[in-house]
């Protein structure tokens, strides 16, 4: 394969960024930093391009964008694509490359024209760039039908819910009528975090080890405090298995996680709030109530703030939900469990061609 500078394969362009008050509900999509962002009346460009987000944290992200769209400065067009260059080639190779090496800007990230001139690439024959994007083309719909998978199980869950228990068959109750405890964790010292650590701490929960699913995602970020401390200064933000857990800052808000049996005792931050059940309602009926779109909604909107948003503990304890009997929860959590026990299967098979997949990349591209 050949190594080639990207400048030389293709023009690299910023265009005129649209003002958000003329942004519309409807017309051409807009491209900013992050995908579409809104509507305008016109487009600059005619056919799918190749864009790299160049200003702000989410630098050196890539996007195909759709035809006739509009993409504002915030993004680099790759604009007139040599003809012997494979546009999705070039995608796959600019996917796995690491542009961190050519972000420049303390105050705000951005990639510039100049950044671009040191992007080296390989390109190979149009046939091998032909055989190369089949192969990645066929797993990454196989990763995304797996995704799909995964979320319509989640969907079935709360399908079912609604089949079970909603159109007011139920009497509603707050939350602080069927919790023994609402409260919220706390700022732990600086010195009291041991990162990676079973042996000498306690397992620390923040929102990104929530999820809008309910999944505990503790093992991808893993961060612990101090025995010290949990016992001491972090006392009351105590958790432990099957505590409800809600993230009331943010944004984003309603991320959830039902505490698993992984440790005995777990701690948590200031951002996230405790739902401890009592005997009348299950663990996992509660969390599933409380995940519910038409309580979750309305609830969500009364946060304030600007930058941050906020909800009270008084507001979560006056949440309403249906409450059966726990007879009746069983038959939903035990119908959940399937569902979970299918969500496992299906997991397994995405990383297991996610895995395929990034080490092609790296055979390809790296």
């Amino acid at each position: 394969m050949e190594k080639v500078k990207l400048t030389e394969i293709c023009q690299p362009k910023q265009w005129k960024t649209i003002p958000t008050s003329d942004l519309l509900e409807e017309g051409f999509p807009v491209y900013g930093a992050n995908g579409i962002i809104g509507y305008y009346k016109e487009y600059n460009h005619e056919n799918p391009v190749i864009a790299i987000t160049c200003r702000g944290a989410t630098c050196g992200s890539i996007n195909i964008t759709v035809p006739k769209a509009y993409v504002t400065g915030n993004a680099m067009c790759l604009d007139d694509l040599q003809q012997d260059v494979d546009f999705k080639y070039l995608y796959y190779c600019l996917l796995h490359y690491n542009f961190a090496t050519i972000i420049s800007g303390s105050a705000q990230p951005q990639i510039t024209r100049q950044g671009l001139e040191k992007v080296i690439i390989s390109i190979g024959t149009p046939e091998e760039q032909k055989k190369i994007v089949a192969v990645l083309e066929k797993l990454h719909a196989l990763i995304a039908a797996r995704k799909q998978q995964l979320s319509a199980l989640d969907d079935l869950i709360k399908a079912r819910f609604v089949e079970m228990f909603g159109d007011g068959k139920y009497k509603s109750v707050k939350a602080s009528e069927v919790c023994d405890f609402i409260t919220k964790g706390t700022t732990p010292p600086t010195d009291a975090i041991v990162e990676n650590s079973k042996k000498d701490g306690v397992p620390f929960l923040k929102v990104y080890n929530l999820s809008f699913t309910g999944e505990l995602l503790f093992d991808e970020k893993p961060q612990y405090i101090t025995i010290e401390t949990h016992n001491g200064a972090l006392a009351r933000s105590k958790v432990y298995p099957n505590d409800v857990l809600m993230n009331i800052v943010g944004p984003p808000l309603g991320k959830f996680s039902l505490v698993t049996d992984e440790f005995p005792e777990w701690n948590i931050n200031q951002a996230i709030a405790i739902f401890r059940a009592k005997e009348n309602i299950l663990p996992r009926y509660l969390m599933a109530a409380l995940m519910q779109p038409n309580l979750l909604k309305p609830f969500l909107e009364q946060a304030v703030g600007i930058r941050q948003l906020n909800l009270s503990l008084e507001q979560c304890r006056n949440l309403e939900f249906p409450l059966p009997s726990v007879a009746e929860q069983k038959g939903f959590v035990e119908f959940s469990h399937q569902v979970e026990k299918l969500k496992v299967t299906v997991k397994k098979a995405l990383n297991k061609t996610q895995l395929l997949f990034d080490s092609l990349m790296q055979q390809y591209f790296g």
